[in-house]
């Protein structure tokens, strides 16, 4: 069932959209598995609940179904996806492939002020795992991975990357139970190599961070099972 969202929000948004805030909701329902894989989804119902209009609600669909978030099905209930390996591991391909490139840039041209604005951004995720609280350190870690991007002169690469990781968003999201504090030594290796503008240390780091994805999702293929499509090895 989707949860209440905040109308008073909405009556004060200018930017974001509307449907900006809808797609952002259904977007944290999804990735948290308050809407877990299978959940039927209306626009008409959904639209009741939010307290908004069907069109917001329609572009948000088809902003999540182009992520690989929805299946939309004219005349039928719309389905949230179950888990695709092969897509966590498409994503991590892709995202490998620009990070790889914007990691080793960020290296060659960080200035002390960059380096400090990363620093901030590992207390933030040291802090967040203290408190317990996944969806703050998801986001955080998505954050470090942007200004990195950003730190590159590239930062329209995370644009392209956020667009390609639905399914790996999820199997993140899940493995933070076990993972968080791995993926934040992890983070901190990262940026002492780009601190010292050691390129291939920060490449090499990257790439390590980036395939833990590939026991991660077997990790959680174990402990969650009906959360993953059926597909031909």
């Amino acid at each position: 069932m989707v949860g209440k969202l905040d109308i008073g929000t909405l009556e004060q948004a200018r930017q974001p959209t509307v449907t900006d805030l809808v797609y952002d909701h259904l977007y944290r329902q999804v990735i948290e598995n308050e809407l877990p894989p299978g959940s039927k989804l209306s626009e008409v119902e959904v639209a009741r609940i939010l307290g908004v209009s069907r069109q917001p609600v329609r572009d948000a669909f088809y902003r999540l179904s182009q992520q690989g978030f929805l299946l939309v099905r004219p005349q039928r209930a719309t389905l949230v996806t179950h888990i695709s390996k092969r897509a966590v591991m498409q994503a991590h391909f892709i995202r490998s492939a620009l990070e790889l490139a914007t990691v080793r840039a960020a290296a060659a041209g960080c200035s002390k002020d960059d380096a400090a604005a990363l620093r901030a951004s590992l207390a933030k995720q040291e802090a967040a795992i203290s408190d317990g609280d996944k969806t703050g350190f998801h986001v955080l870690d998505d954050a470090f991975h942007k200004q990195i991007c950003e730190l590159s002169g590239h930062g329209d690469a995370w644009s392209l990357i956020r667009d390609h990781k639905a399914h790996m968003d999820r199997v993140r999201y899940l493995s933070l139970s076990f993972g968080a504090e791995s993926a934040l030594n992890e983070h901190t290796v990262i940026l002492d190599a780009i601190e010292a503008h050691d390129e291939d240390a920060a490449v090499e780091a990257m790439r390590s961070h980036l395939a833990q994805i590939a026991k991660i999702v077997e990790r959680i293929n174990v402990s969650h099972p009906a959360f993953f499509e059926m597909e031909d090895e």
